[in-house]
């Protein structure tokens, strides 16, 4: 069953009288369970259609539909709980608060998202998903005090922590080195396969885009190639 229908997804931005078509009518699918690579050169359209399956933005044109419900024409207020229940985001700059411990972040999205969990049960979930990721001995420190692996980490636990279907990452290795990336995404694929979590990453990065089983590559608005690999160790 898929998770992701889109049937000819466009979106044009209007600049005072400059019309900018940035999405030509994408029609995708993605199955429940797929761990997808989007790739492309900066301009091609990979980050509007990542704005575009989380909700952060409309399309201007045709159908959007996430888990069985159409969602391109939801409010506002439906949108964004869409979002805190159907999807985990993991960005580039990890977007931390500096001074929360790693468990306060982590329960953030059950304190303060509408989903009605006391403390103690937060700091309960908060915990395991921690130690999920390997970081059951850093609860109490703050970003400052965890490298960079660490506090993609704890983003990971973040985003993940009110269990959504679709986790969407955004250059999730793009500050990290070489040996630190190979640890992040061994992490995304246990996930993916252990948990049956679908995850689309956007990146630059060829060697992620091979960690993928599926990539999908664009170029000005359009998807270019749609391909399957091994989805082998980078």
């Amino acid at each position: 069953m898929n998770l992701i229908e889109l049937h000819d997804i466009c979106k044009t931005f209007y600049l005072g009288e400059v019309v900018l078509p940035v999405l030509k009518g994408i029609t995708l699918s993605i199955a429940k369970g797929e761990m997808v690579a989007l790739t492309g050169a900066s301009g091609s359209g990979k980050s509007t259609l990542m704005n575009t399956l989380g909700c952060l933005d409309r399309p201007t044109s045709g159908t959007y539909s996430l888990d069985g419900e159409e969602v391109s024409r939801l409010s506002n207020d439906a949108r964004a709980l869409m979002r805190n229940h159907k999807m985990g985001f993991v960005f580039q700059s990890f977007n931390l608060l500096p001074r929360t411990k790693a468990l306060g972040q982590v329960m953030m999205p059950l304190l303060y998202g509408g989903t009605h969990v006391s403390q103690k049960a937060a700091k309960q979930r908060a915990a395991a998903m921690l130690e999920r990721v390997g970081l059951n001995d850093r609860m109490d420190h703050q970003p400052s005090q965890l490298s960079g692996g660490q506090q993609q980490r704890v983003a990971l636990a973040r985003a993940l922590i009110n269990h959504p279907p679709l986790l969407l990452a955004d250059e999730p290795t793009g500050n990290l080195d070489s040996q630190t990336t190979r640890e992040v995404l061994g992490l995304f694929k246990q996930l993916n396969e252990q948990d049956g979590i679908t995850i689309l990453i956007v990146t630059h990065d060829p060697k992620v885009a091979a960690s993928c089983k599926r990539v999908i590559r664009m170029a000005d608005g359009l998807i270019e190639a749609d391909e399957l690999n091994g989805g082998g160790p980078s």
